[in-house]
């Protein structure tokens, strides 16, 4: 969520209709009535298919050129996404990748192979979503799902592979999420929004899915969108909220991972407060005209 937590209009509508009903939903906390409407982990059996003895390898260097081109690296901010720079040249080029990735026989590869190619695909798809409709300041605002509430364009049909056309959605709520069942999806995954994990320096690969997993979730922990403590209270980005779950589902085990990861000061104030206040999320576009007009 990368992590892309999107809900539709109606949904919208009920949360606010249902803002009396937070005890008979079970809420409380920093947990929100929206969470409730978050897409839930389903698994598509179709993609279950691997070759656990395969060392084949996929190829994601054109992916990686144009990450390194065009993302703009901030060791004190947000690492945005320079869209407006994006050459006719590598608008092509990332149509190329993206053709080369459909032709990949994905079910005939490991499961860390995979698992490093859906990342990346998610990741180029999105960012081609963005290019094809920009200047926009939201992907929120790109409403090409189908049906008379769309709202975004995760479930719009954007990419077939082996015969089968793909979403967004059925990227990170069918087939990564479930078949993994690793939190730290929602660090790989971007959904071109401020509010999101940053966008990694290096495509991800075989060999360095692991580690660059773990960095993407140092990253997000320790810094304010992900984690925050003022005046004794904790504030956790949305994504916590809406993928509870993924987290363990209590706030112990959610604590616990966000423990794991955080830097010492962040550690302690964690264990010192010992529990969550609140959530939020920046849909704004991750592009530097953005992050600078914060400043």
């Amino acid at each position: 969520m990368a992590a892309n937590s999107e809900f539709t209009p109606i949904g919208r509508i009920l949360v606010r209709a249902t803002a009396a009903a937070c005890l008979v939903l079970g809420l409380g906390g920093f947990r929100s009535i929206e969470a409730n409407f978050a897409p839930s982990a389903d698994l598509w059996p179709r993609w279950q298919a691997h070759d656990a003895a395969s060392s084949a390898t996929i190829d994601a260097s054109e992916w990686d050129r144009l990450i390194k081109t065009y993302l703009r690296p901030d060791p004190d901010g947000v690492d945005v996404f320079d869209y407006a720079a994006v050459t006719a040249a590598d608008r092509d080029a990332l149509k190329g990748y993206l053709d080369g990735m459909q032709a990949v026989p994905i079910s005939t590869f490991n499961r860390t192979e995979q698992m490093a190619y859906w990342l990346n695909l998610y990741n180029a798809l999105t960012v081609q979503v963005i290019l094809d409709h920009y200047p926009v300041e939201s992907i929120r605002d790109i409403d090409t799902s189908p049906g008379w509430f769309s709202d975004g364009p995760w479930d719009e049909k954007l990419i077939r592979i082996e015969n089968e056309q793909l979403t967004l959605n059925d990227i990170e709520h069918r087939i990564l999420r479930p078949i993994w069942q690793d939190a730290r999806i929602h660090y790989g995954v971007n959904c071109a929004s401020i509010g999101c994990p940053d966008l990694q320096l290096d495509a991800f690969t075989g060999s360095n899915l692991e580690p660059l997993l773990e960095k993407a979730a140092r990253d997000y922990i320790n810094d304010a969108r992900g984690v925050s403590i003022a005046n004794g209270r904790i504030r956790v980005s949305s994504i916590y909220d809406w993928f509870f779950e993924d987290f363990g589902g209590t706030e112990d085990t959610l604590i616990a991972h966000l423990i794991r990861y955080a830097a010492p000061e962040l550690r302690a104030g964690l264990k010192e407060v010992g529990e969550l206040h609140e959530s939020d999320y920046d849909w704004r576009l991750n592009a530097p005209d953005v992050v600078t007009a914060d400043r």
